[in-house]
């Protein structure tokens, strides 16, 4: 047995020296070292032989296996370093080869309406707040002079979640959230801008679009005050030229209230299909904050006074982009949305 086990031991060593890739070198190892190998065979015999050489036969075989092992382990190292440099060969990579154009993203043109309405405002000393979209009946309609059962509800068809929540369905609501946590009632300059939600669905309006609301309460404040900051903004993202009217409206929460429209300029306010013929584009609607607004909210409407606007970032987008369908804003469609890469 002594001999038998001299000879598999060679006869490995052999056949590990002579394997040629990693797969025929586990076949090896499998052949003499596995459960059915020629090594385990052995030990398996030694039933067979007196107990007194059963050590013996037992250390040959282990010794055996140690250098079959060790010889396995040599090669195994040797043929990755060959198998690595035949990797690196085939697979090197020409690097004077022009490379291949990585396809980018672009800034969302609402992202670029939002970001260009907040640096303006944060540059006139407002601060930039945020509400939540799930809001309550109280902050969205009664802390804003629409109690229950007033006819102004029916203007917006709103999402109720229950009889008290509610997907908001104007930035509006951020007002009075504003208003009652400045518990030094301290003045405000604020803009809000975020997502609203109205049952809306067709070429100029959606379900969900975004609202830019601005509010400022302080002693002393007019409408000349308003009509000086509208101006500023509507300059500022439609261009200089720009001329704003003023046209009395309703909205519940201000008084007076106005809507705002700017000479349309596609065509210089001469009349066109944009502007239906008429030079002017409505923009968006503003007012004096209403005295029940500032006195529900915990301000003294006989010392302080304010004004808010608010109008649609789709809108505006439409308008300074030239879009004729707001529901490409949320088609995601590459190519309309690469239009808008670096555009100022």
């Amino acid at each position: 047995m002594k001999e038998q086990i001299e000879k598999i031991k060679i006869t490995a060593k052999e056949e590990v020296k002579n394997a040629l890739d990693l797969q025929s070198l586990d076949e090896v190892r499998v052949k003499y070292l596995g459960k059915k190998g020629e090594l385990t065979g052995v030990l398996r015999g030694m039933g067979a032989i007196s107990q007194e050489e059963r050590p013996i036969i037992g250390g040959l075989v282990n010794t055996a296996k140690e250098e079959i092992e060790n010889a396995i382990k040599e090669k195994e190292e040797e043929l990755k370093v060959i198998e690595l440099n035949k990797k690196l060969e085939n697979e090197k990579i020409d690097i004077t080869l022009p490379s291949v154009k990585v396809k980018r993203g672009s800034k969302h043109p609402i992202n670029r309406i939002i970001e260009e309405l907040e640096d303006l405002f944060v540059s006139m000393g407002y601060d930039v707040v945020d509400g939540p979209e799930l809001e309550t009946d109280e902050y969205c309609f009664e802390r804003l002079n629409l109690p229950k059962g007033h006819p102004a509800r029916d203007m917006q068809d709103t999402f109720y979640v229950t009889t008290e929540y509610l997907l908001r369905t104007q930035t509006s609501a951020v007002q009075a959230r504003v208003m009652m946590d400045n518990k030094e009632k301290t003045p405000i300059r604020v803009i809000c801008p975020g997502k609203t939600y109205r049952r809306d669905d067709d070429a100029t309006h959606s379900h969900q679009f975004g609202q830019i609301e601005g509010l400022v309460i302080d002693e002393g404040i007019s409408l000349a005050h308003l009509k000086g900051t509208l101006e500023v903004f509507v300059k500022h993202m439609l261009g200089a030229d720009s001329k704003l009217r003023f046209r009395p409206s309703y909205f519940p929460f201000t008084e007076p209230s106005y809507e705002v429209d700017v000479s349309c300029f596609k065509c210089g306010g001469k009349g066109c299909n944009l502007c239906k013929q008429t030079g002017w584009i409505e923009i968006l609607g503003s007012g004096m904050v209403h005295p029940n607004v500032l006195k529900m909210n915990g301000y003294d409407p006989e010392k302080y006074s304010g004004f808010a606007f608010g109008t649609g970032l789709d809108r505006l987008a439409m308008f300074k982009y030239g879009i004729t369908d707001i529901r490409l804003l949320y088609a995601n469609d590459v190519r309309f949305l690469n239009q808008f890469d670096r555009k100022d």
